[in-house]
């Protein structure tokens, strides 16, 4: 082929001097004539020998790429852990972590990402790992290749080369022996990732899958397990020990292999130091911090909750509930210790609840969830038990609604009978004339019945109900008037949550525990005036021994046979619910509420680590007055229907007493009367005494040494009388 210049004229007009020159190619092919022609056609033939090369050269690339198609084929999709398998995770409201389940394989593999680590991590496995994990693209050649030539220099594997991208293809898909099978797959697996997800996401495999020895897969469980924290709070030293423990996990095990592990965490670090990661100071402090020579147990606060929303939500892999982590603990350390302080039957159960909201903040359902001689695995929050005295503040609470009774009126707590019921105080005496504030907060017996027989049991049971709460009477059995000291079966869930009902005005709302649920309507417990009248009342209640006065409003039960221990309170933030007992309802001698429940709940608020807030100011309508400014028909509560007065009874001295002289003078004599209808006419030996009128406790003089008749005479002309001696 050659090629040569011919003059051809560019236009028709153009002068001859104006003559243009154009290159032609001239080929020229072989003739019989021509120089190359041999007669044998060795030309032709070399020509078709080079076809035919590539002709195989090409059917073989495309053989090869047939064969690489299928072969990438027969793998199937890359596994890109959308359907991986990681541990059940109970978040509080914060995040934090309160409890995570053990994969049905037994591995602790808590998903992790990017986010939840701290970035020195990061830029410490990068270094060490993978330094070029950002620019390649699932395979890195240079690392490769230096892999091979320390092969080939060494006769050993010194790097196997591979990137994060490869490390996450062999978690995905572990093989048990080595081979360039194995490799060529993770590496195409690599690639596909790579194709397929960000480097972020690939990042985050990681994270969840590395190993970390024993039964323990990605950073999250590895950092709480040796650590006892979160890995976006890791130290410098901690997390370069994370970085090196995935390459030899069992080789290195911390809590088996300490030495092996302090060796390689150094290693890491000194990567940092070569390319200038961490200033040199802080890689020596790194270098000084011990290695953990034990496993920590992974958290498992709020099993009970835990438990709950798991069955609830099996196919969920991270559940929120609205409790807080930092109340929760506390709570169940207080639970522990008074149970233990209590006895080993003996079991504790607390609720917390944000009034605003409805939310819960903490939930004790017993005081040791693996102790099963308390049965704890038993939740206590959700058993049906004896309220004991608390219902109280709604049977007063009906009655300020009806407009029957003020804090300030008047009542009777004098012995009564209605039908076949007697109800009696829990210390078997009576107080006489008391105002209904002080009824309450001592808890007196005869005048919360005499309440409830005039607002009715019917109707406390049906606004209770209404309001959300699940009573169950005991079987075959109508509400009567015993169900106002106990006669009835409540939670400490609903109890509390009606509670919240006072502390909120008188609306009351299903507790919420589960992040994102949806608020219920609230619902109408009380009237706001009458609410704001029970809390007034139960603030000023006798506190416990060393406890603050005046800043929780709270009320205690004790149920029948010490079986139940209660007390429920609350302050303008938060309402807290305490319960004690056996599990098994046996009951518990000295178990009483205000003694044994009520400094737990005083506690629980102390430790919550908030300042109890105000309650909420009186709205209007809510009379302050005393006694004798109130209305005729509010200065002294009427009595309830049915209730008939107990003969008068001389309650001390009692029949046969025997009372001795002092310096040879009698002292006087304290008498204690109970029952009868006023006013109550007294003698001495027949002689009357000076007009008692009312009062129930009254003093005599003896006249000296002998026996002495007492008799009491109310205004209907029953009677008792003693005999006593002086001597």
């Amino acid at each position: 082929m050659r090629y040569f210049r011919r003059a051809l004229p560019l236009s028709p007009t153009l002068s001859p001097s104006k003559v243009g020159y154009i290159r032609l190619w001239h080929i020229e092919c072989p003739t019989r004539a021509s120089p190359s022609w041999d007669g044998r056609g060795g030309s032709q033939q070399s020509w078709r020998r080079s076809r035919i090369v590539s002709a195989i050269v090409f059917s073989f690339i495309v053989l090869l790429f047939i064969a690489t198609a299928g072969w990438v084929w027969s793998l199937g999709p890359a596994p890109l852990g959308k359907n991986l398998e990681t541990s059940h995770v109970v978040l509080d409201r914060d995040g934090r972590l309160l409890r995570a389940y053990a994969t049905p394989e037994g591995r602790w593999r808590l998903k992790a990402t990017v986010d939840d680590v701290d970035p020195r991590f990061l830029k410490l496995l990068l270094a060490y790992e993978d330094r070029r994990f950002y620019t390649h693209y699932g395979v890195d050649p240079q690392a490769m290749a230096r892999a091979a030539w320390q092969l080939l220099r060494e006769w050993q594997i010194v790097s196997g080369g591979s990137t994060l991208s490869m490390q996450v293809a062999r978690l995905m898909e572990p093989r048990e022996h080595r081979s360039f099978g194995a490799k060529l797959r993770q590496v195409t697996r690599a690639l596909q990732l790579e194709y397929a997800l960000s480097k972020r996401d690939i990042l985050s495999l990681y994270l969840t899958l590395a190993p970390y020895g024993g039964n323990l897969e990605g950073i999250r469980a590895a950092s709480l397990a040796y650590f006892g924290k979160e890995p976006r709070r890791l130290s410098l030293g901690e997390a370069a020990l994370l970085v090196a423990l995935p390459q030899s996990p069992e080789w290195r095990r911390p809590d088996r292999q300490s030495e092996r592990a302090r060796l390689a965490r150094d290693r890491v670090l000194d990567v940092a130091v070569a390319q200038a990661i961490v200033p040199f100071d802080e890689i020596a402090r790194a270098k000084a911090e011990p290695v953990p020579k034990a496993r920590k147990a992974l958290p498992a606060f709020a099993p009970h909750s835990s438990d709950h929303i798991v069955s609830r939500e099996p196919d969920e892999r991270i559940h929120r509930l609205t409790l807080h982590a930092p109340l929760q603990g506390k709570l169940e350390t207080l639970a522990r210790e008074r149970a233990i302080a209590f006895g080993p039957d003996i079991s504790v159960a607390m609720i917390a609840v944000d009034n605003v909201s409805g939310e819960v903040r903490a939930r004790v359902a017993s005081s040791d969830y693996f102790d099963k001689r308390r049965a704890g695995q038993v939740d206590m929050t959700q058993a049906l038990r004896s309220p004991g005295s608390t219902l109280k503040p709604f049977i007063y609470g009906l009655g300020f609604e009806d407009g029957l009774i003020h804090p300030e009126t008047l009542i009777e707590d004098r012995p009564a009978r209605y039908g076949g019921y007697a109800p009696e105080n829990f210390d078997l005496t009576f107080q006489g004339t008391v105002t209904v504030r002080k009824a309450l907060q001592l808890s007196l017996n005869v005048p919360a019945i005499a309440v409830l027989g005039k607002v009715g049991v019917n109707r406390l049971s049906a606004r209770l109900t209404d309001a959300g709460a699940g009573l169950v009477l005991p079987k075959g059995e109508a509400p009567g008037l015993a169900m106002g000291l106990g006669g009835v079966g409540v939670t400490l869930n609903d109890l509390t949550m009606l509670y919240t009902g006072l502390a909120r005005g008188g609306l009351v709302q299903p507790l919420i525990e589960r992040q994102g649920e949806a608020a219920v309507v609230s619902r109408r417990l009380l009237d706001p005036v009458a609410a704001f009248y029970v809390g007034n009342v139960l603030i000023g209640a006798p506190p416990p021994d060393n406890a603050p006065h005046g800043r929780i409003a709270f009320k205690t039960g004790t149920s029948y046979g010490y079986r139940d221990a209660w007390a429920v309170g609350f302050d303008g933030r938060m309402t807290v619910g305490v319960w004690i007992g056996r599990p098994d309802g046996a009951p518990v001698p000295g178990l009483v509420g205000r003694s044994s429940a009520a400094p737990i709940l005083f506690d629980a608020f102390a430790r919550s680590g908030h300042t109890p807030l105000p309650l909420p100011p009186a709205p209007r309508g809510a009379v302050f007055a005393a006694t004798a400014k109130l209305p005729p028909p509010l200065q002294r509560f009427g009595g309830a229907d049915g209730a008939v007065s107990e003969a008068p009874c001389i309650l001390f001295p009692p029949d046969g007493a025997r009372l001795e002289l002092a310096n040879g003078r009698p002292d006087p004599v304290a008498l204690k009367i109970g029952g009868g209808a006023v006013p109550l006419t007294v003698m001495v030996n027949g002689v009357p005494l000076p007009a008692s009128g009312a009062r129930r406790t009254l003093t005599f003089q003896p006249d000296g040494p002998g026996f002495v008749r007492l008799t009491v005479m109310d205004a209907r002309g029953a009677a008792d009388s003693v005999m006593i001696r002086v001597q």
